[in-house]
């Protein structure tokens, strides 16, 4: 008996639900429109935000890769210049030892 007096109220809160679902404001949008637009606006704000992240990772990987490429560029210089240094003293080391010979 409990269930044929609660099939009623149940459709009827059904009913209920499904009006006030459909119903419009007063721009003439119902509130399923209401949520689609606010969604696309969240989605919109959140693509923007995700370019400007993207973006500005970008710009801090550049300038990463300049700072290294400097700091190669600089330890190569280095290296350079101590084999420069390792090579003028082989030299000088053996033109001593050419003169000793000739001693």
């Amino acid at each position: 008996m409990m269930k044929k007096k609660l099939l009623p109220v149940l459709v009827w809160l059904t009913a209920g639900l499904m009006l006030s679902a459909c119903q419009k404001n007063e721009e003439g949008v119902g509130p399923a429109e209401q949520a689609g637009r606010k969604l696309d606006q969240v989605t919109e704000k959140t693509g923007r935000e995700l370019a400007k992240a993207a973006e500005q990772a970008g710009e801090k990987m550049s300038e990463a890769a300049r700072e290294a490429k400097m700091k190669i560029d600089e330890a190569s210089d280095t290296a350079g210049e101590k084999m420069e240094q390792a090579g003028q003293k082989l030299k000088d080391g053996d033109d001593k030892s050419e003169e000793d010979k000739a001693k």
